[in-house]
């Protein structure tokens, strides 16, 4: 959050005001603007303190920073994060068919999907398998779908993200 000077805390001896509808009012001594604003029942508030003489408007300073962090917390809502799948060799068909549906849920929100299958024991050894089982899911995703990362193994972990177009 931005930090804003208000009322006796603003330094200059001269403002640019302007008043709680936007409209330009001149530059004025700062008891002149301060004066105009306890009259209005509000705050004056410098907007932009690096200009000379600064900027400084009438305003109701608590609806302006609840409108900021209004703004801040819709900014922060996160498109194209990896979501996470796991699944394995033991895996079935119908659970298959659980994470398809969650897979395409997460598409339609606008992320990635990684799946990531853990292998245990002799499962490591059956590579192909793996690699039947993985294109078995990008083949049911569907045509939208285009491979982010390819195959990659990591010790036991087989893992491909995958975005929709």
């Amino acid at each position: 959050m931005k930090y804003y000077r208000l009322n006796n805390r603003i330094r200059s001896l001269q403002v640019r005001l302007i008043d709680e509808t936007g409209k330009f009012l001149n530059v004025v001594d700062i008891t002149e603007a301060l004066r105009l604003a306890r009259e209005k029942g509000l705050d004056l508030v410098e907007i932009n303190p690096k200009t000379d003489p600064p900027i400084a408007k009438i305003m109701d300073f608590g609806q302006f920073r609840y409108e900021e962090n209004k703004k801040e917390k819709g900014q922060k809502t996160k498109k194209n994060e990896t979501k996470c799948i796991r699944i394995s060799l033991r895996t079935g068909k119908h659970d298959l068919e659980t994470k398809i549906n969650q897979a395409k849920k997460f598409f339609s929100e606008g992320h990635k999907v990684r799946f990531e299958m853990l292998l245990r024991g002799r499962e490591r050894t059956r590579q192909d398998l793996t690699e039947k089982t993985i294109n078995d899911l990008v083949v049911a995703l569907g045509d939208g779908t285009k491979i982010e990362q390819p195959l990659s193994r990591q010790g036991s972990k087989v893992s491909i993200t995958i975005a929709f177009k």
